[in-house]
């Protein structure tokens, strides 16, 4: 792979991340109630189910879907029904008493982990996107699994950054400011999360 190709794959990646999906808001969250270093399993679960993605869609498996519209559609909006779950979830927890004196239960690493994966795994369009974007950057003059793998290590390592910067910064709003300003994260998120999944259903929709 030619190095200027793989720097605009850089910068088209760091452009497509430039703002936060419902991953990156989950991380916001789960790092202001639980501390930067146990929130790192969720990011863990994102890109697990990121690589999970990357490999069907280098598998093809992306024509599959698109030939199946209907699961596609059910797939899709039980990814949406999944979001406000979450966000209501997690507004719920911003208004928890316990929060005021840190005495709610933090949330187990494997669930940490589950949230991660599920919020990016319930999204079946990222392989459609994986299989869209990685085309534009792979050349026929070269072994296809090499510059495919050069590629997905990438997209993670940029996505794992974003996800570190999220979660970082809510620990540290959380440690400089109020003992209760992560109830405050927790309710922009679940906001955010919620408006990200009216936004989906209604792209979801089908068109008449």
């Amino acid at each position: 792979m030619q190095t200027e190709v793989f720097i605009a794959y850089v910068f088209t990646v760091l452009a497509l991340m430039s703002t936060p999906g419902p991953s990156h808001l989950l991380m916001l969250s789960n790092s202001a109630s639980n501390g930067f270093r146990r929130s790192m399993a969720t990011a863990a679960g994102d890109l697990s189910a990121n690589m999970l993605q990357m490999l069907a869609a280098g598998l093809g498996l992306s024509t599959l879907i698109m030939a199946a519209p209907k699961a596609f559609i059910v797939i899709k909006f039980a990814g949406v029904l999944y979001l406000v779950w979450l966000g209501i979830q997690i507004l719920r927890k911003s208004f928890d008493p316990r929060r005021e004196n840190n005495l709610a239960p933090r949330t187990s690493l494997k669930r940490l982990y589950m949230q991660g994966f599920i919020t990016s795994a319930t999204n079946p369009k990222a392989v459609v996107f994986f299989a869209a974007l990685f085309p534009q950057f792979i050349t026929n003059t070269s072994a296809f699994w090499p510059q495919f793998i050069a590629l997905s290590a990438a997209y993670i390592f940029i996505d794992g950054a974003f996800l570190s910067f999220y979660g970082f910064a809510a620990s540290r709003l959380r440690r400089f400011t109020a003992s209760n300003a992560s109830k405050w994260v927790d309710r922009l998120g679940g906001i955010g999360i919620l408006i990200a999944a009216l936004l989906l259903g209604l792209k979801s929709m089908p068109k008449t």
